[in-house]
């Protein structure tokens, strides 16, 4: 969807979603009680021992964090996140998930290729 430009709200509801999930992942590995909540920053508040994010990377999942919506779709009125916007927001995630691969000693081939 990135690369013929179309619908960038939505691919920022699915990272939203890709970095949660990565951030629960710790709780999950832990065999600790899995937050209900999509407030990046809470999350990482509760797994910072296990990964830890300077001021920049901060930013980006407070960004992250707003990509999130209740609803099963994305609004008329939503705001679309620029494009750039998106791209960085991809390199972020793509970084992060190599991180916590290795933090948690998984293979990211395996899991790319599930």
């Amino acid at each position: 969807m990135y690369k013929v430009e179309h619908y960038t709200d939505v691919i920022a509801i699915d990272l939203h979603y890709a970095v949660e999930i990565m951030l629960k992942s710790f709780l999950a590995y832990e065999n600790k009680q899995i937050l209900k909540t999509h407030n990046l920053i809470e999350l990482h508040s509760h797994i910072i021992d296990f990964i830890d994010f300077d001021e920049n990377e901060k930013d980006m999942l407070r960004l992250i964090t707003t990509y999130h919506i209740k609803e099963s779709y994305p609004t008329l009125h939503r705001r679309l996140p620029p494009r750039e916007e998106i791209y960085t927001v991809l390199n972020f995630t793509n970084e992060l998930f190599n991180k916590v691969c290795m933090l948690l000693n998984i293979s990211s081939d395996e899991i790319k290729n599930l």
